[in-house]
């Protein structure tokens, strides 16, 4: 497992997460394993988030961090772009996927997780609020305020609490970023594959569009 119970819980009930604002759980497998659109295409453990069409001829997928900068810069500027001229024109399927590179990221994702239920329209809500209030959470008292959000989603403490010592779903995306980092070769953040073509690092709008559109006219 990546991200340890032991470390996570050390974390929530003594330090807030502060302690361990730095550390990466990320066990990086070296190896020369190619990616196919198949391997990005499996979901591991937890059921894929995701917006546009099952049927559309291009599929995006992002793995992203929860305290990740350029993750969250990619969401500010890049993301609504990207969602307007091809997401809710129905051209492109977008898969969203946590790869938490500390702590605090996987606290983040399991809160949205909970809060989402399943619904992938309000965990990508919750997912670019977390994204806009980065500063907030990472560096203050995470626990504290990942509390607020959770109470103003409509948890109540006592769901907040369950939430972020839910062991299963820890041990889910645990799974998924292993899967991620030996098979699919993800090892930073955000790191996207398009119809199973990586592309890592913050990408600009143009970018995508030279990827995108000659894949939408083939």
């Amino acid at each position: 497992m990546i991200i340890t119970r032991r470390a996570f819980t050390a974390a929530l009930s003594l330090t807030g997460l502060a302690a361990l604002a730095g550390f990466s759980p990320l066990r990086l497998i070296s190896g020369a394993m190619a990616q196919s659109a198949a391997d990005v295409a499996k979901p591991v453990s937890l059921p894929d988030m995701v917006l546009g069409p099952a049927d559309a001829a291009v599929t995006i997928t992002e793995y992203a961090s929860m305290t990740c900068p350029h993750c969250a810069a990619f969401n500010k500027e890049v993301f609504p772009k990207l969602k307007a001229e091809y997401i809710d024109t129905g051209k492109i399927r977008y898969i969203f996927r946590e790869f938490p590179l500390d702590i605090k990221a996987a606290a983040g994702s399991m809160l949205t997780r909970c809060i989402a239920n399943g619904d992938a329209q309000k965990y990508f809500a919750v997912t670019d609020m977390l994204f806009r209030s980065q500063n907030d959470w990472v560096v203050k008292n995470t626990t504290e305020t990942l509390t607020r959000i959770g109470k103003q989603a409509g948890l109540s403490q006592q769901q907040v609490e369950a939430c972020l010592k839910d062991q299963a779903l820890l041990d889910k995306i645990a799974a998924d970023q292993k899967y991620a980092s030996e098979v699919l070769k993800v090892d930073s953040t955000p790191t996207f594959f398009i119809n199973g073509e990586k592309i890592k690092g913050e990408t600009s709008i143009e970018e995508f569009e030279k990827k995108i559109n000659p894949l939408l006219k083939s």
